[in-house]
C-alpha cells in the first residue's frame, strides 16, 4: 500500500457511521519495519466535511491518546485519508519524545481501533 503520508498530517477513519480523527507525530524505520507514531482525538463526527470544518481551527480538539506507536501492520490495518497537514509543536511530541528515552518502548501490533476501544 503505497501512502505519501507525513508528520504532520491529520487522518480521518472511519468507526461503523461516525469518523475519527489521527494525527501523525512521526514515521520510524526500523530493522523490524515502520513504526508510526500518532495521537488520537476525543472527538467524533457524523461527516467528513465536519471533520474538515473542525480542522480549520484544529487547537479546539481534545486529545485522547497523546502518543500511540503501531507497527506498520496495524496502521494499514484502519483505512485512513490525509485531511491536511500542519507542523507540529513542542507540546504535541512532549510524550512521543518521553517514549523516545524510555526503557519500555512498546509498539503495538493491534490496530489503531482496537486501541481506541472502537469496533
Amino acid at each position: 500500500m503505497s501512502r505519501n503520508f507525513q508528520a504532520g498530517d491529520f487522518l480521518i477513519f472511519q468507526i461503523e457511521s461516525a469518523y475519527g480523527l489521527l494525527r501523525i507525530l512521526a514515521i520510524e524505520e526500523t530493522d523490524e519495519g515502520k513504526v508510526w507514531h500518532l495521537a488520537a482525538y476525543n472527538e467524533m463526527f457524523l461527516d467528513i466535511d465536519s471533520a474538515d470544518l473542525a480542522l480549520e481551527n484544529s487547537n479546539n480538539l481534545t486529545i485522547n491518546y497523546p502518543h500511540l506507536a503501531l507497527t506498520n501492520r496495524a496502521f494499514e490495518s484502519t483505512q485512513v485519508a490525509r485531511m491536511k497537514n500542519e507542523s507540529l509543536n513542542k507540546n504535541e511530541l512532549t510524550t512521543f519524545e518521553e517514549w523516545k528515552t524510555s526503557a519500555n518502548r512498546e509498539v503495538s501490533d493491534l490496530s489503531v481501533r482496537l486501541l481506541l476501544g472502537l469496533r
